[in-house]
């Protein structure tokens, strides 16, 4: 009786020590940190255009003192780090590790964006280089292999499995790889170049390495630097052919009208939808954020947490 009694003591002396050494509360009145992407971005491009502040996708002076830039990876690693941190990524890029938020009450899932009812999204596009611009006729063929790849019930699976939400279509790559006799020979010599939107390479990195397994098992080589890339490093004359020249660029947005204005309609086409998501670390309270909340807090309205409302 005395152990058992002993037992319980012990067992509420351990309980009371957990409880007084538990984490402190949020602190609302700590400064908010702003993370966001370059002015090349699409994510940028679509979160601020997203969020009512499309001047400030191509202007770093229209942001708050203090922002920090980075890249999708490090927003992300930064939120699982920084308490007081706020960010932005691809849904693609979520993971257990933070916070994702509510847009205007509506969660930010696959389903949600292709109902329309998550208004915080934007296009995956591709773009490749002109005809007969390649380094060899089976970069070229199995370029075109590939493109023709992206509209098929095939690569849709693979989209929405990395995180983005695929195009409707009921085309199999069964139906139409008799169009494409590249794919049926031995490629393992050959190497693809991949680049562009950082967003997208999770989801590009899943779609060639399903297809070079159907097309004679060709190298994809991938090096994703920014959307602002997926145009230049296929199509810009004074980047396509130096060191870092690519066959097949994607941008996380839509393409301007300066690099569509040389380039044909067959060079360039969406292949997914994704959702942009705010993101905090885990610890913060918050769990919804309008888009006139987040302006204000890009903008240098809303400075602590403390002048978010809800938080």
């Amino acid at each position: 009786m005395k152990k058992l009694v002993l037992l319980a003591m012990l067992v509420f002396t351990l309980t009371l020590v957990a409880c007084t050494q538990a984490e402190p509360e949020f602190n609302l009145e700590s400064t908010i940190t702003v993370y966001t992407r370059d002015t090349t971005s699409g994510t940028r491009d679509g979160f601020m255009n997203g969020i009512g502040f499309g001047p400030a996708a191509k202007s770093d002076d229209l942001l708050v003192e203090g922002f920090v830039i980075k890249d999708n990876t490090a927003i992300l690693n930064a939120m699982s780090i920084d308490e007081y941190g706020i960010g932005y990524v691809s849904l693609s890029s979520v993971n257990d590790t933070i916070k994702a938020l509510e847009f205007e009450g509506v969660a930010p899932t696959e389903a949600n964006v292709i109902n329309n009812t998550y208004a915080l999204k934007r296009p995956f596009n591709w773009m490749v280089r002109a005809d007969g611009d390649f380094p060899s006729q089976a970069v070229e063929d199995l370029v075109n292999a590939f493109v023709a790849f992206l509209g098929t019930t095939d690569a849709a699976d693979i989209i929405n499995n990395a995180g983005a939400i695929a195009l409707s279509t009921t085309t199999t790559w069964d139906s139409i790889k008799a169009q494409h006799p590249i794919t049926q020979q031995d490629n393992s010599g050959v190497t693809v170049r991949f680049g562009g939107s950082d967003s997208i390479q999770k989801v590009a990195e899943a779609l060639t390495a399903a297809f070079t397994a159907k097309a004679g098992n060709f190298v994809a080589e991938h090096d994703h630097t920014g959307s602002g890339d997926g145009w230049k490093r296929t199509n810009d004359p004074a980047v396509k052919d130096t060191t870092v020249g690519k066959d097949v660029g994607f941008a996380s947005r839509p393409f301007t009208s300066t690099e569509t204005a040389n380039v044909t309609v067959e060079q360039y086409g969406q292949l997914a939808w994704d959702a942009i998501v705010a993101i905090v670390h885990l610890n913060n309270p918050i769990s919804n954020m309008t888009a006139d909340t987040l302006k204000k807090i890009y903008e240098g309205t809303y400075s602590t947490w403390a002048d978010v409302p809800n938080a």
